[in-house]
Formats: structure tokens, sequence, C-alpha cells
């Protein structure tokens, strides 16, 4: 089922309760509808993020073809880029109204096209205007608030920095915090850059959870194993996954059984996930014309570390073979080479 506006009740499909223990990140380009489903059929539990969408985007562009998304993708929160508060208010209520469980805005991003936008990672040096984008925000919905940000901006380590931004916007009535633990470099590097250069600092990510205990602080940066995301969670409320999550999806099926004692989906194997894919490109072929391309493209990393899954990888990103129904490309896939 497609969420889209008030085609159904006011928020019928979101969640009253969610948990940040595990999060995907938001990831531009990546986290579309259609990864999210992958997903959501690894893991039950983990929160689930959109791309980032500007508020000039949703007030004056294709609505539906920013928010719609599939019900089955719930938990899911909508992150907004963006610093006019009335601005991000209108679209909280949008948020609100197509479903989303919680809207979250993204400070963190240093990208010079975003800071042309006056938003993302900029938006730090500007603590007051942060929280009356999170006030109004939290006036016009009841779905939670959230703020995702850096430690810190350019080159200066401050803790005192980070720590009165989050106690400037918890005034403001914030309550959970998305926390990349490096520092966002406003000139001299690319978006890629800034993911990996400037060093991690998990330890300044700890330290806003103690001197703000009754707060949440979910913590992102540079985490790719499980033992890690285990040895966070002793000092920080959740973990926010990015890139790995998204070349090894794979890697979401561990989460339910070993940080939500869920087994359900314990025993369920690759190709079953990918024969779950093949259905949803033929049923998205139907209803709206998609290409399986389109959706092929997230599930890559699925066969990660097998044998054959570089053969496996090729035959569904071969353009060639576009004509064909999906499953005759996963027939294809798991022919054995010639």
């Amino acid at each position: 089922m497609i969420c889209r506006g008030k085609s159904r009740p006011l928020n019928s499909y979101s969640f009253s309760v969610i948990s940040h223990k595990i999060c995907v990140a938001p990831m531009l380009d990546w986290t579309d509808r259609h990864c999210r489903y992958l997903h959501r059929l690894l893991s039950r539990h983990a929160l689930l993020y959109s791309e980032m969408v500007t508020t000039g985007a949703l007030i004056h562009g294709d609505r539906a073809r920013h928010l719609d998304f599939n019900a089955a993708e719930l938990p899911l929160a909508l992150q907004l880029g963006g610093s006019e508060p009335a601005d991000l208010a209108q679209c909280a209520r949008l948020a609100e109204d197509w479903g989303y469980s919680e809207v979250n805005l993204n400070c963190g991003c240093p990208s010079e096209r975003v800071q042309r936008g006056a938003f993302g990672a900029c938006l730090m040096r500007e603590p007051a205007l942060v929280a009356d984008g999170v006030k109004a925000m939290r006036d016009a919905v009841s779905i939670p608030v959230t703020v995702k940000h850096r430690i810190g901006i350019d080159k200066t380590e401050s803790y005192d920095f980070v720590r009165d931004f989050v106690g400037t916007l918890s005034l403001a009535g914030c309550r959970t915090f998305i926390v990349h633990a490096r520092n966002a470099w406003l000139q001299g590097l690319s978006p890629k850059d800034n993911r990996e250069v400037p060093p991690l600092r998990y330890e300044a990510v700890y330290r806003l959870k103690q001197d703000f205990p009754a707060l949440e602080f979910v913590i992102n940066g540079g985490i790719t194993r499980t033992a890690q995301i285990e040895d966070h969670l002793h000092h920080v409320d959740g973990v926010m996954l990015g890139r790995e999550a998204y070349h090894n999806p794979w890697w979401l099926n561990e989460w339910d059984q070993q940080f939500y004692a869920d087994s359900r989906q314990a025993d369920q194997t690759r190709e079953a996930i990918e024969q779950q894919m093949v259905t949803y490109m033929s049923e998205q072929a139907a209803l709206f014309g998609t290409p399986w391309q389109s959706i092929a493209r997230h599930m890559l990393g699925l066969r990660h570390g097998l044998p054959g899954a570089r053969r496996w990888r090729q035959v569904w990103s071969d353009h060639q073979l576009k004509a064909l129904p999906p499953e005759q490309v996963m027939a294809l896939a798991h022919r054995p080479a010639a």
C-alpha cells in the first residue's frame, strides 16, 4: 500500500513508539523508497530514514514524488533540509499527513550546494534559528521532531560548541539528537571527504549523553561491525549506520535477533529476499512503469562476500537485459557461468 497524503486517516500507519536503537542513515540518491523496501524486508525494527528533501521542493514541487512511500517501510522518518521556521512547520505537517513516523532536521550536511541554501551543517552556527525551527515544527505536529548534526564545524574541535548547540535545541523541546561524530569542514573538502577525513571523536558524543542524561543520543560515523554497535550502546541510546548498511544489506538481517530479541526472520535466505524484491519489481512496473534496474541497484550488495557474487551483480547490472522481466533476470543471475 502506498502512503499518499490524506488518502487515509491521519497517521493510521505510523508507529506510536519509535525505537532509535538501530537506524539506517538518510543517504542522498541511495535511501529512496525502493532501497527502504529492501531494508525493511531484512529488518522489522530498524528505523529507516528518507533521503533529505528540501522545504522548497515540498512547498513548490511535486510532493507525491518526494513523499510517497510503501506502508511496509514503516517506521520511517522524513529528513528535511531548510532553515525558515514557517516553511519547516508546513513541511512537518505534510510529513505527518503523509504518515511518516518522525521528522528530522538536517544540520550536518557540509556540501556547498546545501550551504548556499543556508541549511545543513552551517546551521550549527545559528543555534537560535535552529531552535526556532524545532519549536515551530513541534508546535505544528504530534510526531517526534529530531535533529541530525555534527560535533563541530571546520577545524575547531571545541566540545563547548556542540554542547551549547544541543542545550539550546533542548530548550526548544528537541529530545533526540543524531550525532555524526566528526566535524564538518565547510571549506576545502568534498561531501565524500567530509565523511572520511575529519577525525572521528566518539567520546564527544558519549560526553553529550553524560551531560544531558534525559536526552536521547544516537551515534553515527564509521561504524561497520556488529561489535562496534554493541560497544556504542553501552554509552549512548542508539546507533545509526550508513554506507556499510547500504553496500552490505544482508548485515541488517542480523539486527532483529541481535538487538531486539526477535528471531522471526532469522531463517530467511538471501534467495528469499531476492525473490520478494523480484515480486516488488513486477508490482512497481505494473503500477508505475518503474524499470526494474532502478530497484535492483539497491540490492547489488545482497550477496556480498559469497562465491559467485561478482557474476550475480554483473547480471543484475546488465542494461542489455532491461527488456526482460525481473523473474528471468534472476534466473540468469543464478545460472552457472558458461
